[in-house]
């Protein structure tokens, strides 16, 4: 089992910075895929970054393209995601999750939908005040 804990999230006014750590525990990291979700109330889970196995290919939504990062270090076997920038948008709870992937795929995989993702934090939440 893969356990997944979030920190870092708070209260920023817009225009901040904020970064995000997802601590694992139970397996390393490196063999998979993770992304960062997060969730406003009334809403569906939204897709906002991923990096692949071998962490050389990062996306992100279009909604945070240039304001978020998202990073992997091996070593601390933790996943960050570096939000600048920020907007009351998006002001929501962020969830860390890990994707173990399909059989034969690429080191660049990566997957967008929640439903492809196997283990998933608690979740922090993020308060962006206007």
């Amino acid at each position: 089992q893969v356990q997944l804990v979030e920190s870092g999230g708070g209260l920023v006014q817009a225009g901040g910075s904020l970064r995000l750590s997802c601590a694992a525990s139970g397996r390393t990291l490196s063999r998979y895929g993770m992304g960062w979700f997060r969730q406003a109330p009334g809403k569906e889970r939204e897709f906002v970054a991923a990096i692949s196995r071998s962490g050389g290919n990062t996306y992100c939504a279009d909604s945070v393209q240039g304001r978020f990062t998202i990073s992997r270090d091996g070593a601390k076997n933790t996943v960050y995601l570096q939000m600048n920038s920020l907007k009351s948008e998006d002001t929501a709870v962020y969830y860390c999750a890990a994707d173990a992937p399909p059989p034969f795929t690429l080191m660049s995989y990566y997957s967008t939908v929640p439903d492809e993702y196997d283990y998933w934090g608690q979740g922090t939440q993020v308060t962006v005040s206007s």
